[in-house]
């Protein structure tokens, strides 16, 4: 499994998920992180969006903010969204795991 969290020093980025420039994936096996790396997304629209996650492998996108067009095409995608979340996005997702 591949989680993606919108990346901001750390944290959660708090603010609108279409303006977000990194996102941190997270290959998991087993219940485990087993890899992470923190890529660039150059910061396209909704579609585009989704079309980055999906290439990637994405199955869970964890982020702050996140609009009704953002949502559709995630849902469209099949990628599962936790919006409105905030904190350490390496604690955001152990929690998930647990």
């Amino acid at each position: 499994m591949k989680i993606a969290v919108t990346y901001d020093n750390g944290e959660i980025f708090s603010g609108i998920l279409v303006i977000q420039n990194s996102l941190k994936l997270y290959d998991i096996e087993n219940g485990k992180v087993v890899a992470s790396e923190v890529v660039g997304t150059n910061g396209s629209g909704h579609d585009a969006l989704a079309g980055f996650l999906a290439k990637h492998q994405v199955q869970v996108l964890i982020c702050g903010g996140i609009g009704g067009g953002a949502q559709n095409a995630l849902a469209q995608a099949g990628i599962k969204l936790f919006g409105g979340c905030s904190g350490n996005a390496d604690q955001a997702v152990e929690a998930l795991l647990e």
